[in-house]
């Protein structure tokens, strides 16, 4: 089995600024990907819910392509896997630009999650695998804050090239090419990918159940929101633009708290940082409906939730780190980012069913519950050995 050690000093910021300045870019890529595809099959007269399971197909292609990931970058090397997905996202962009068939629509999206989670995990492996102990949490907290950032500046990209037609997808498929520049200096120095043939998913949830429950959580509340933070705000009697400001605020807490989190992370047992932000996120999303819709206490709270409910998933990031060494990293990051895209896929369904059947306050409770396991979950682990 290969081993990796974990360099100190100056170096591992060295090594990490490719993969910094990539998954920046990797974020305005996704920002500004995201909408498109609904955007363009509503403006189609497509349907609600056939605009839904052509997004759904997406995070299935990303399920059952990450545990496969780190046997590939094995193979092909970190930086060469990474650039191929790029390269076809790429190609992908440019089919949707000019393809009318829904039916095909669908297997694009599926291939597109295979694909597009690739840049995902592989970042999240060379992390871990090039961080020192002592920064573990500041460095995934840097990587989290540049994600949403990039994310938050995405739409914005857009205002250039319009939503509807070719265009965009086509300037999508140009940033995606544009993602893999700041790689392509590492492609000899990249961090070497190694998985071992054993185990598997289910090892590693024995191990570590916590950080796994945490993850699918943090993605079940993160997707809720970005689904139903601004229905959620008609449906309280404020416009249309106070639920965008909202889902800013959610995402403008996701960028401000990562580092102080992930200094916290560095400096107390990370067990209980995950069990306070799950916590944390649960009494935040349950007394969303007490608050004032049109103050600006709203406001601050979902800055608060929006920080703290994303530091589960990079909290549990650097708990893996601090897990596993070696070959068994990279397994274990793919079964976090798994789960974490699952709880995104069912997130927005269970969310939405509860805003229907038990009105405003079924969002946020809905959400609080699975925040409360997560937590629970988080503190039982304190049993365990660190």
């Amino acid at each position: 089995m290969a081993t990796h050690a974990s360099v100190s000093g100056a170096a591992p910021w060295r090594r990490l600024l490719p993969v910094y300045l990539s998954c920046f870019g990797y974020g305005v890529q996704a920002g500004a990907a995201m909408p498109l595809v609904p955007l363009a099959l509503e403006h189609r007269g497509i349907d609600n819910v056939t605009i839904g399971l052509v997004e759904a197909v997406w995070g299935i292609g990303m399920i059952l392509t990450a545990p496969q990931v780190p046997k590939l970058a094995a193979r092909l090397g970190a930086v060469k896997l990474v650039c191929a997905a790029l390269l076809a996202s790429a190609l992908l962009a440019v089919s949707f630009a000019y393809t009318e068939n829904l039916a095909l629509w669908f297997v694009l999206s599926f291939t597109l999650g295979m694909v597009g989670g690739v840049p995902w995990v592989v970042s999240e492996i060379w992390i871990n695998l090039v961080v020192d102990e002592q920064r573990r949490g500041r460095a995934v907290a840097i990587y989290a804050a540049l994600m949403a950032c990039g994310m938050a500046i995405g739409p914005i990209a857009l205002q250039a090239v319009g939503v509807y037609g070719p265009h965009p997808f086509l300037a999508c498929a140009a940033m995606a090419l544009l993602v893999a520049l700041p790689l392509l200096p590492s492609a000899n120095s990249a961090p070497a990918i190694a998985s071992a043939e054993e185990g598997g998913f289910r090892r590693v949830f024995l191990l570590v159940p916590a950080l796994l429950i945490g993850a699918a959580a943090s993605g079940l509340g993160e997707q809720a929101a970005f689904s139903f933070l601004p229905i959620y705000g008609l449906a309280s009697g404020v416009p249309a633009e106070t639920g965008v400001l909202w889902l800013s605020a959610f995402v403008i807490g996701n960028i401000a708290l990562q580092w102080p989190i992930g200094w916290l992370a560095d400096h107390a047992d990370r067990r209980l940082v995950l069990a306070g932000c799950a916590l944390g996120s649960a009494a935040l999303a349950g007394s969303l409906s007490l608050i004032d819709p049109h103050g600006r206490a709203i406001l601050v709270l979902l800055l608060l939730w929006g920080g703290i409910s994303f530091a589960i998933y990079s909290v549990g990031l650097t708990l893996l780190g601090q897990r596993f060494k070696g070959d068994d990293i990279a397994r274990a990051n793919a079964a976090l980012t798994t789960v974490y895209t699952f709880g995104g896929m069912i997130g927005p369904p269970i969310a939405g069913t509860a805003l229907d059947t038990v009105g405003k306050p079924g969002f946020g409770l809905s959400l609080a519950a699975f925040y409360v396991i997560a937590g629970v979950g988080a503190l039982l682990a304190l049993r365990r050995p660190g």
